[in-house]
Order: structure tokens, then C-alpha cells, then sequence
């Protein structure tokens, strides 16, 4: 196996750690490489590392040989320096480089019986860097039990500190900001049903769960991110943060669905293919949020971190392309009625209207998905909170959008037409087919 290549792929894998307090078990191990948190540093920084139940298990080795065994810390930058370093020959062990910043290599243990020990490692150049675990002796295998703390210490006296990484210390007040903006949201919604409750659909009922779940998603994040920062641990409230993370995730989806079958609005049932639709989407959401918990809790030192990292992103993009199919299905059938049922100007209203909602859905999908991740990858560790703050934009533009244009309405103005509007309907349409053919 190429050895650059396998701790490239780990190294690039541990990206979305909180920095929080972390405990690892690692069981006759041999990877050359185990990637632990990656952290942003302020020149306050601090990394405390706790090693217990350590044995070595393999050949009799030189204790000189050991230095080729130990923790480290890295840029992304560096990085890329010892992977060259190590391609042209120059160095066989990362730990060689003088890229790196060698924490502790274990020809430091006190005796070769050592099982543990304990090291408080400051770091004064501000930075992003990655917690690495370096074994460069083939035939050793490692066991240990890990804890490791990265923190940055606070101005003033108190030397408080903050176990949040540099870029995402606001985290905490950004998400209380957004939780407040969906609760006045769904006050609001509230007011629009009871005014035109003679108006509404199931379907706006359903809207208004989704902007509850996900404000109360919200909270918990933003008492999960508090808790994080000031004593590295969530003490249960990321617990309640995947409940509801799963039930938004799952009701988003579902209502993404509806709304593109038309349910409620033009017809009071589901079709066979689109509660196939559902039927793959909700387990798949399952399965993700399964996926989500043990990339959140293990990190990235679990040899199937990689594995489960890999699952929850092929399936949220199954679950992306799942929600347009019933899209397409509307705009198909809608297109065929306009020409059929002698009401174009009726279908071709609503066929405008889930043309906008299918263009909008994707827009959504590429830019939480792709746009958002490219800004994290390029953004300064200093601002990751920006690419937080951009997701989270687009997903509210995305809810108020929705809101608008299916809103309950008396005089739902794609259902009201005269005989002018269905006179010009019809020309439009067979105006479009000359033109397709």
C-alpha cells in the first residue's frame, strides 16, 4: 500500500471535529497513521494528552528505535511538505520532518514497563492543526487508552478556558440567533393559519412542524456548541441535538416530497411511485443520522471513521436526487393535463409554479452541499463559522421561500383564471411544443 497516500487520506478525513475532550481506545494497532481531533489554536493554546493501558507488542526493539513512534501536531500545509518529503525519499517517518511539531515521541517513556503518562503541551503559533498518532516501526502494534483535551485559554486573569477551536468559538450565539429568527417564524406562520384557516392544508400544518423541529434542533445545537466551549463535554445535550436533528432531517424530506407530488394542493393522495419515494427516503435518513452519531462521537482515530464518513454522504446525496424525482413526475403530468384537459391556463400556472420549486430545491441541495463545504475547505480557520452562517442562510431563504409561495389563499391566484388568461395559456403551449419539435 502507498504509505503517502494512506495518511494523506486519513489526515484529510479529520475535518469536523469540535475540539472537544476525547477519549480513544486504541487496540493492537498498527496503522502508520491515526489521525485524532483537528483543532484551531490561538497563541493561547493549550493540548493536554493523557496516555493510561499502554503495551508495545511486537519484536524487541532498540529503545532509540521508539523515537519513530509518537504524537505530533500539523497544518494541513505542512502536511502536504511531509508527503513530499516522504515521496522523494528524504524522510521515512513523519516524525522525521522537520515540518511537524513532535509532542511526544515514546524513546521519551521513562522505562520500557511504562504504561502511561501524562503531558501538557503549549502552543503559541496560532494555527489549525491536527492531532497525529505516528507508528513507523511496521511490525509494532499498539494499545492505549487516549484522552486528549485542546483548548485555548481566554484574556484576563481567570485564564478561562475555551475548548471550542478558534473558528468556531461564536458558534454557540450563532445558532441561538438563527433557533430565535425560526421561532418568530413560526409564530408568524401561526398567525397566517388562524387568519386563513378556512384556507389551509394539512400541508401548512406540516410546514409549521418542520419550522418547530428545526428551531428546536437549533437550540440544542447552540446549548450543545455552549457546553463544548466551556467544559469540552455536551453532558447530554448532543443526545437530544441527533433526536432532533434526525425528526427535522426526516420531516424536511418528507415535506420536500409532498409538496412536489402536490399533495393537499392538487390532489388528497399519494401514488404508488411516490410513497416508494418515502419509503426510501425515510429509512435512508436512518441510516444517515446512524452515520452522523458515530462520525460525531468516535472521530477520526476509529479505523471505520473513514467507512462511515463515505456512507453518510453517498446517502445524503441518494435522498437529494430521491425528493426530485416526485418534482419531475408533477411537472410531466402537468405538462400532459395542460394539453389534454381543456384547462391550460390552469395547469400551466402550476406547472410555472413547480418549475420555480424544483429550480429552488436544487439551488438548495448544490449549495448546502457543495458550495457550503468548498467554502469551509478554503475559508481561513479563523472564519469557519462563515461557511455555518452561509448554510444556514440558504436553508432559511429555502423555508421562507417555501412559505410564500404555497401559503393558504383564499384567491390562490394559479387557480383563479379568466377566459383571456386561458386563451394566451393555450397559444403559449402550442407555441412551446412547435418550438420542442
Amino acid at each position: 500500500m502507498n504509505l503517502p497516500l494512506v495518511l494523506l487520506t486519513l489526515i484529510s478525513a479529520a475535518s469536523l471535529a469540535t475540539g472537544e475532550i476525547r477519549f480513544s481506545e486504541i487496540r493492537s494497532d498498527d496503522r502508520p497513521i491515526i489521525p485524532f481531533d483537528e483543532f484551531g489554536f490561538t497563541h493561547r493554546g493549550q493540548l493536554e494528552l493523557n496516555i493510561t493501558k499502554l503495551t508495545l507488542t511486537g519484536p524487541t526493539q532498540d529503545p532509540t528505535t521508539l523515537s519513530k513512534v509518537g504524537f505530533f501536531l500539523c497544518t494541513r500545509d505542512a502536511w502536504i511538505h511531509v508527503l513530499q518529503q516522504i515521496e522523494d525519499a528524504e524522510i521515512t517517518c513523519a516524525l522525521g520532518s522537520d515540518a511537524v511539531k513532535k509532542v511526544f515521541t515514546f524513546d521519551r517513556l521513562p522505562s520500557a514497563a511504562a504504561s502511561e503518562f501524562n503531558l501538557l503541551y503549549p502552543e503559541s503559533d496560532a494555527d489549525q492543526y491536527t492531532l497525529v498518532f505516528a507508528n513507523c516501526l511496521p511490525q509494532l502494534k499498539v494499545s492505549m487508552n487516549v484522552r486528549s483535551a485542546m483548548y485555548n485559554l481566554e484574556g484576563g486573569k481567570s485564564n478561562r478556558r475555551d475548548y471550542l477551536s478558534a473558528g468556531k468559538t461564536v458558534l454557540p450565539r450563532v445558532y441561538f440567533i438563527f433557533a430565535v429568527i425560526y421561532v418568530v417564524m413560526g409564530a408568524f406562520w401561526i398567525s397566517v393559519l388562524y387568519k386563513k384557516r378556512l384556507t389551509a392544508f394539512t400541508i401548512h400544518f406540516f410546514m409549521l412542524a418542520v419550522v418547530v423541529l428545526k428551531a428546536l434542533n437549533l437550540l440544542c445545537e447552540a446549548e450543545d456548541k455552549s457546553y463544548i466551549k466551556r467544559t469540552g463535554s455536551a453532558h447530554g445535550w448532543d443526545v437530544l441535538f441527533y433526536i432532533f436533528s434526525f425528526l427535522k432531517g426526516i420531516s424536511l424530506f418528507t415535506l420536500i416530497v409532498l409538496i412536489g407530488t402536490g399533495w393537499s394542493f392538487l390532489k388528497p393522495y399519494l401514488q404508488d411511485k411516490e410513497k416508494k419515494v418515502l419509503m426510501i427516503v425515510i429509512p435512508l435518513q436512518v441510516v444517515a443520522n446512524i452515520a452522523q452519531v458515530v462520525i460525531d462521537e468516535t472521530g477520526p482515530f476509529g479505523q471505520d471513521w473513514v467507512t462511515w464518513k463515505q456512507v453518510f454522504l453517498l446517502v445524503d446525496v441518494v435522498c437529494c436526487c430521491a425528493v426530485l424525482f416526485p418534482i419531475v413526475w408533477s411537472i410531466k403530468n402537468l405538462r400532459e393535463a395542460a394539453r389534454t384537459d381543456g384547462k391550460a391556463a390552469v395547469n400551466l400556472m402550476k406547472l410555472t409554479l413547480f418549475r420555480q420549486y424544483y429550480i429552488v430545491v436544487i439551488c438548495y441541495i448544490y449549495f448546502t452541499r457543495v458550495v457550503v463545504y468548498a467554502l469551509e475547505t478554503i475559508t481561513s480557520y479563523k472564519y469557519l463559522w462563515t461557511s455555518v452562517v452561509a448554510g444556514e442562510l440558504a436553508t432559511l431563504a429555502f423555508y421562507v421561500f417555501t412559505g410564500y409561495r404555497f401559503k393558504p389563499e383564499a384567491h390562490n391566484p394559479y387557480f383563479v383564471i379568466d377566459d383571456e388568461e386561458e386563451e394566451a395559456a393555450a397559444e403559449q403551449l402550442k407555441l412551446e411544443d412547435e418550438f420542442e419539435l
